[in-house]
């Protein structure tokens, strides 16, 4: 091969082509590159992340990214909404005390590795809202939608009343403590952090009565 020929420019993709090399793209390297850029964001933090960085961890080239998602902050917000899982689905103990409990222990399950991916977040949210919705579907909608789904069942069984002023409050007082301990302490929010926080603060907030112990 001659140097003229090594030198030549790369040639102009037309946007068929493009499409069809990012559909050959499969679910399964999808996932790798959203589980790259998400392990490098809560180990490095979200500015020290490049798409670069992502396409040497996962062995493919940088141009593949740019194909499919333009910029880092859209490569982003598409890795987070494909991680969107709900914790809390499928708890349902028969009652609402029940229920908050095993929410906690849910909780404590994944607060450190959301945590951090949050907190790693945490500026770049404030300044792109597509990140910051995307943040919100990912971790905190489905979050909420389930503990209200637990709330409006313990207001069915009439555990609650409809208008306790304090259910309103529920999902700010879970999330807010799965934020604030690492502030304040440097630790995490574990399961039995979690299950306490529930019995000594959500619980009387709500008028439940407070177990004697630790069990359902």
């Amino acid at each position: 091969m001659t140097s003229q020929a090594a030198d030549a420019p790369e040639p102009v993709v037309p946007d068929s082509v493009a499409a069809s090399r990012r559909s050959k793209i499969t679910p399964e390297r999808e996932r790798e590159f959203f589980d790259a850029v998400l392990e490098q964001i809560r180990e490095c933090g979200y500015d020290s992340v490049t798409m670069e960085g992502v396409a040497a961890t996962t062995r493919c080239s940088k141009s593949t990214l740019y194909r499919q998602w333009k910029t880092k902050p859209q490569f982003v917000a598409a890795a987070l909404r494909a991680s969107r899982k709900v914790r809390f689905a499928g708890i349902d103990s028969g009652t609402l005390a029940g229920d908050l409990r095993l929410a906690a222990r849910a909780a404590g399950d994944w607060s450190k590795k959301d945590a951090r991916l949050m907190q790693a977040l945490g500026h770049a949210v404030t300044a792109d809202e597509e990140l910051a919705q995307a943040l919100r579907e990912a971790l905190v909608q489905p979050e909420i939608a389930a503990l209200q789904l637990m709330l409006a069942r313990g207001v069915e069984r009439g555990e609650v009343p409809a208008d306790h002023p304090a259910l309103e409050f529920v999902p700010a007082m879970m999330f807010g403590v799965l934020r604030v301990r690492p502030v304040l302490s440097g630790l995490y929010a574990d399961a039995a952090y979690l299950v306490r926080f529930v019995e000594a603060t959500v619980l009387p907030a709500l008028g439940l009565d407070r177990p004697g112990g630790r069990g359902m």
